[in-house]
């Protein structure tokens, strides 16, 4: 059973269009979605039937007159027409058998297989393939039988059996329904399989977003609020005993929020306003001096030494450079009982090797919340720093290792693959050899 229903807009409180639809539609929010009635293309189709057939008509006087039945019957079709979204099976063959009915009947010839093509279309896209073929072969039999056999005993009086050479051009009709009612629905398949495709990609392009965003923000939050408890803690315990120290600890922890927050500021803008220029570069190598003053400022010594011609680099690959560079100097300031921490770029054609290495192990109590997330400095786990590590390395083609090594200490390991075009040399009043070092005061 179908009802008719007439609601109100949810926003507007104007009342909403009719429609028809089973009994569970207000049943909740897991009810079947409403489909909308076809009203216009059916008047069409049966504005096509009556008025193409009166016209048809008057060139077959020998027919039936098209009276009130027949009327009715070039009616019939199109208004099952209506249902032929939601139940395209009872549509195609209830089509079907009121043209039968028609043509048994002796009415005059004319678009009234309009409603039947329409039908057959809606039923083989939406599945019901066998219901649309024999639908279309129960037809022609009967119009087969009512042209050849049954005209005899059928209106209009005196008919005789029709020639059989016009059925070829009917079966080349139906078989052209056929094709184009296939083809219809390959069509609409191929639509469907590449809408969903779009979708699925942009809900890929999504979650990769969301995950940058997420790298960005641990990797800056992480290192930016280490220094400041490191800081924090030296300002407290000097407070009374030495105000200058406190204060240049005071210091370190305005300039350290203030980058924190500038660069917390370009992430969120990225938000605001998706695929525009950010409005400062991201960092990369080239600001590694700055990272290594602020882990002197925790008393951290870092030494940094490059081997090989030191290359411009991609700006991916200068990003997650520095940012693998800044998760494991944040390592060491917060769960390492070492003070120094070694940094080594080695430049190839081919690739950029990282090794960050530290001497101590952890402090006590340390469990890492950085690179090893929650896990001994001595366990190579897999945490947030480790895994934004590995998420960023693998995006570019690379790989990060992380562990304790053999003779003792930590180690963070990662290779960043380069490519010939992407790679130009840097100046030459720019490059560097040798060993840089930096000792904490």
């Amino acid at each position: 059973m179908r009802e008719f229903s007439r609601g109100r807009h949810p926003r507007s409180g104007r009342a909403a269009a009719p429609t028809w639809g089973p009994p569970w539609r207000s049943a909740g929010p897991e009810a079947r979605p409403a489909v909308r009635l076809p009203w216009r293309s059916s008047l069409v189709v049966a504005f096509l039937q009556l008025v193409g057939t009166q016209f048809a008509a008057q060139s077959q006087p020998e027919r039936a007159d098209l009276g009130l039945v027949g009327r009715a019957l070039l009616v019939a079709g199109p208004a099952l027409l209506l249902v032929r979204h939601r139940h395209p099976r009872l549509a195609v063959l209830g089509t079907s058998a009121v043209t039968a009915l028609y043509l048994g009947a002796g009415y005059p010839y004319g678009p009234v297989f309009l409603s039947v093509v329409v039908a057959c279309f809606a039923a083989v896209a939406a599945g019901r393939r066998v219901a649309a073929w024999s639908a279309l072969g129960a037809l022609w039999t009967a119009h087969l039988l009512i042209a050849h056999w049954l005209c005899r005993w059928l209106p209009p009086g005196g008919d005789g059996p029709a020639a059989w050479g016009p059925e070829a051009v009917v079966a080349a009709w139906v078989v052209a329904v056929v094709a184009a009612s296939e083809l219809a629905r390959v069509r609409r398949e191929q639509w469907a399989r590449e809408r969903a495709e779009r979708e699925a990609a942009e809900r890929r392009r999504a979650d990769e977003e969301r995950l940058r965003i997420a790298r960005e923000l641990h990797d800056v939050l992480a290192h930016s609020i280490s220094v400041i408890n490191v800081q924090a803690g030296v300002g407290l315990a000097l407070l009374d005993q030495d105000p200058e120290q406190a204060r240049t600890a005071l210091t370190t922890i305005k300039a350290a929020s203030k980058e924190a927050l500038g660069e917390v500021r370009q992430v969120l803008d990225t938000l605001r306003a998706p695929g525009a220029a950010p409005r400062s570069p991201a960092p990369g190598l080239d600001r590694l001096d700055e990272l290594t003053e602020q882990a002197r400022g925790t008393g951290l010594a870092v030494s940094v030494e490059v081997d090989g011609v030191r290359t411009a680099l991609p700006p991916g690959a200068d990003l997650a450079a520095f940012r693998i560079v800044q998760e494991a100097l944040t390592n060491v300031v917060r769960h390492s009982g070492s003070r120094t921490a070694r940094i080594l770029l080695r430049y190839a054609p081919a690739e950029l090797e990282l090794r960050i290495d530290d001497d101590g192990p952890a402090t006590a109590g340390g469990m890492t919340t950085g690179i090893t997330g929650g896990m001994p400095r001595g366990v190579t786990g897999g945490g947030n720093g480790l895994v934004g590590m590995r998420e960023r390395a693998a995006a570019l083609g690379g790989t990060v290792t992380a562990g304790p090594r053999p003779d003792g200490g930590f180690r963070v390991r990662a290779r960043l693959p380069l490519t010939a075009a992407t790679v130009s040399p840097m100046p030459r009043h720019e490059a560097p050899s040798g060993e840089a070092t930096l000792e904490a005061p």
